[in-house]
C-alpha cells in the first residue's frame, strides 16, 4: 500500500486535512480529517510503502495500547485511506 502522490497533510487547528496539489484531485464531496494519531501514522508512511501491519507496529511503537487495538485501528485506517482514495493498495 502506497499514500496516492499528489496528497498533503495540512494542520487544520488541533486536527489535520489532507488535500490534494492539484485541482484534477479535487472532490468537493469529500474533505479528508486527521486525528492527530491517524497524522502521525500518515507522516510516518508517506511516500514508502506500508502495510497495516506496519500501522499496527507504528501505533505499538508510540501509544500504550494492547496489539488487538492496534491492529484494528491500522486496519480501519488502512481501508479508510484505500476509500477515501488517499492511498492505493
Amino acid at each position: 500500500m502506497k499514500i496516492v502522490e499528489g496528497f498533503r497533510l495540512r494542520p487544520l487547528g488541533k486536527e489535520f486535512i489532507v488535500t490534494p496539489e492539484s485541482v484534477a484531485q479535487i472532490n468537493f464531496n469529500k474533505m479528508i480529517s486527521l486525528n492527530s494519531s491517524a497524522a502521525y501514522l500518515w507522516k510516518s508512511v508517506e511516500g514508502k510503502e506500508f502495510t497495516a501491519e506496519t500501522l499496527r507496529d507504528l501505533l505499538l511503537e508510540r501509544y500504550d495500547v494492547s496489539e488487538e487495538i492496534a491492529a484494528r485501528d491500522a486496519e480501519n485506517i488502512a481501508r479508510t485511506w484505500v476509500e477515501a482514495g488517499i492511498a492505493e493498495e
